[in-house]
C-alpha cells in the first residue's frame, strides 16, 4: 500500500526500542517466568494475575490466527493444495515441535529459523533490484532508477505514474487519515512492548546484561529484515502489472495459473474480452474495484460441470457473485505478494525454494512461540498459581498441552475462516489488545511503585475491554467505516484503548489503599544494578 504501509516498519521497529529501554532489563531483573507471574506479584493479586492470563489468551489467540493463515498460504502454493488443507498441514507441525519442546528448544530451533528467513528476504530482493534497477543493495534501487524500460526514470516516478494511470492513488501519498496513522503505528509500537511471546523471549537469557546486549543484537536482526520490505513491496507492484495487466488470458505467465488454481489469484472476464485489466477505483464511478462480493473467492464444488468450474478461455470460475459496479478483473491476497515476486521477476527455482522456506520458517517460529506462552499461561498462572496450587509438574506439563491443542484448534479454524483477509490486519489486532492491556500495566508497575492492584485491574479490563469490543463490532456485526471513532479503524484502536487503561487506572488508584510496602520496596530495587553497592560518604 505504499506510503501507507509503512505504518508496520515504524511500528513494529519502535516497539522494540520501547521494549529495549522500557521492559527488559527490569522484567529480567525481576526473575519471573510469565508476564501474568510479574502482574500477578507486582500488584499482589490472584485476581490481577487472572485477568493478565485471559489478556494473555486474547493477544496470543488473535496472534496466532494470522500466524495460521500465513502458514495456510505458503503450504497451499508449495504442494498445489487449497489454503484450508495448508492450514491444517500447519497445523499438525507447530503441535508436534512446540507441544513437546520447551522455551529453551523453541528458543534455539528460531535462532536455525532467523538464519532461513534472513537469506530467503534478502537475496529475492538482491536479485529483483538487479533486474528491475541494475543495483544490487535494494533500498538504493528504491530511490534509484527504472532501467528494464526503453529508457531509464526514477523508480518511484515510474511506480506513481503507473498508479495514476490505472486509477491507484500514487504509490508515495498518503491516503490514511492523519489521526489514524498516527492510532495505528503508536497501537503496533505499544503493543510490540508489550507481546507476551516477545517479552518471555528475554527470560531466557542468563542475566540482566545479556538481556541489554541482547535486545540491542535483536533491533541489528530486525533491520536485516525489516530494512528491505518496502523494496520488495515496490518491486512486486511494478512487476505484477507489467506480467498481468492487458495481456490475454491464453498468454499470461504460468505462475499465475499457479496461484489461481490455489484461490490466491482470481481473473472474472466481466467485458468478455479474454484480456486481463487490472484498474483501481478512480477508474468507477462507484469509487472501488473489487471482483466479486466477500473477503475471499468461492467456487463451485470439484463434482460440478465442468462448463460451471472453466471460463471459454480456461480460467477457474467463481461461484461468488460478481462486482459489475466497477472494470477491474483481477484479485490476489495482499498477503501472497512476498511469495509471488520471484515468480513475477523470472527467478531461479532455488531462490523461490528459499523464500518459501523462509515464509515457512517465520510463520512457524513465531506461532510456536506464541503457543507456548499461552499454553504457559494458562497451566502454570492460572491453574497452579490460582485453582490448584498441588499440581504437579506432571500435570502442568499435561495441561499445557491440552491447553496447547485447544488453543490450535481455535486458532486452525480463524486460519481457514480469518476475520481479516489481509493477514498483516489480523496480526494488528493482536499488537491494538497488547498495547490496550499490557503496556500501561507493565510501564507503571515497573516505574510508579505507588500503583495499586486495583487500578492496574481496573485498567487492564477497561483497556482490553473497550479495544476487543470495538474490534469484534467492526470486524464480525457489521459496522461501517462511517461510524469509526473519530476516524480511527480497528487496527489503530488499541492506542485510545491504551489511553483509557491508563486513566481508569490513575483515577481507581487515587481511591484505593497504598501498595504493602514490600510490594514498593521490590520495585524500587529492580531499578537498581546488580553491581551497585551503598554510596560512600564524601
Amino acid at each position: 500500500s505504499g506510503y501507507d504501509g509503512s505504518r508496520f516498519l515504524m511500528g513494529w521497529t519502535g516497539g522494540f526500542v520501547l521494549l529495549t529501554v522500557l521492559m527488559v532489563p527490569y522484567l529480567r531483573k525481576f526473575g519471573k517466568a510469565t508476564v501474568p507471574d510479574f502482574i500477578g506479584d507486582r500488584y499482589y493479586s490472584k485476581v490481577a494475575r487472572g485477568v493478565a492470563v485471559f489478556c494473555a489468551i486474547f493477544i496470543c489467540m488473535t496472534y496466532i490466527m494470522g500466524q495460521m493463515r500465513g502458514v495456510g498460504v505458503v503450504f497451499s502454493q508449495l504442494f498445489g493444495i487449497g489454503i484450508a488443507a495448508g492450514v491444517l498441514i500447519g497445523a499438525g507441525i507447530v503441535f508436534l515441535y512446540a507441544g513437546l519442546g520447551g522455551m529453551k528448544g523453541i528458543t534455539y530451533t528460531q535462532v536455525a529459523q532467523y538464519c532461513v528467513m534472513a537469506f530467503a528476504y534478502t537475496i529475492p530482493a538482491i536479485y529483483i533490484a538487479i533486474a528491475l534497477t541494475n543495483n544490487f543493495i535494494p533500498q538504493l534501487g528504491l530511490i534509484g532508477h527504472f532501467t528494464a524500460g526503453d529508457q531509464p526514470v526514477p523508480f518511484l516516478e515510474k511506480l506513481n505514474n503507473i498508479n495514476i494511470e490505472l486509477g491507484f492513488s500514487q504509490y508515495t501519498s498518503a491516503t490514511m487519515s492523519t489521526i489514524d496513522m498516527f492510532c495505528i503505528t503508536a497501537a503496533l509500537m505499544c503493543g510490540t512492548a508489550g507481546l507476551p511471546h516477545v517479552i518471555v523471549r528475554f527470560f531466557t537469557v542468563k542475566n540482566v546484561q545479556a538481556v541489554r546486549k541482547s535486545a540491542c543484537w535483536t533491533l541489528g536482526f530486525i533491520a536485516v529484515i525489516y530494512l528491505p520490505a518496502p523494496t520488495i513491496g515496490a518491486f512486486s507492484r511494478v512487476n505484477l502489472i507489467q506480467n498481468l495487466n492487458g495481456k490475454k488470458y491464453t498468454e499470461a505467465p504460468g505462475w499465475f495459473k499457479e496461484f489461481e488454481q490455489t484461490g490466491q489469484m482470481v481473473w472474472v472476464d466481466k467485458n468478455d474480452d479474454g484480456v486481463i485489466q487490472y484498474l483501481g477505483p478512480k477508474k468507477s464511478t462507484a469509487n472501488t474495484y473489487t471482483v466479486f462480493d466477500g473477503k475471499s473467492p468461492k467456487y463451485p464444488k470439484s463434482d460440478a460441470p465442468e462448463q460451471d468450474r472453466r471460463g471459454k478461455h480456461g480460467q477457474r470460475l467463481l461461484a461468488s457473485e460478481t462486482d459489475t459496479s466497477n472494470p477491474n478483473e483481477l484479485w490476489f491476497g495482499n498477503d501472497i505478494m512476498v511469495m509471488a515476486n520471484p515468480y513475477m521477476a523470472g527467478l531461479p527455482p532455488w531462490v523461490i525454494a528459499l523464500l518459501m522456506a523462509g515464509c515457512i520458517a517465520a510463520a512457524l517460529s513465531t506461532a510456536a512461540g506464541l503457543l507456548l506462552v499461552l499454553s504457559t499461561s494458562i497451566s502454570h498462572d492460572l491453574l497452579k498459581k490460582i485453582f490448584m496450587p498441588g499440581l504437579t509438574d506432571r500435570a502442568e506439563v499435561n495441561y499445557a498441552r491440552l491447553a496447547s491443542f485447544l488453543a490450535l484448534s481455535v486458532a486452525t479454524y480463524f486460519g481457514i475462516n480469518p476475520p481479516s483477509a489481509f493477514i498483516a490486519k489480523t496480526v494488528a489486532f493482536a499488537f491494538g489488545l497488547a498495547a490496550s492491556s499490557f503496556f500501561p500495566t507493565l510501564l507503571i508497575g515497573i516505574f510508579w511503585k505507588k500503583m495499586s492492584r486495583e487500578g492496574a485491574i481496573a485498567g487492564m479490563i477497561c483497556g482490553i475491554g473497550f479495544t476487543l469490543s470495538y474490534i469484534i463490532y467492526f470486524q464480525f456485526l457489521g459496522g461501517t467505516k462511517e461510524q469509526h471513532l473519530f476516524g480511527i479503524s480497528p487496527e489503530g484502536i488499541g492506542t485510545i484503548g491504551m489511553l483509557i487503561n491508563f486513566t481508569v487506572a490513575f483515577t481507581v488508584n487515587l481511591f484505593s489503599p497504598p501498595p504493602p510496602q514490600e510490594v514498593q520496596d521490590m520495585v524500587e530495587s529492580i531499578h537498581i544494578p546488580t553491581a551497585a553497592r551503598e554510596a560512600t560518604p564524601h
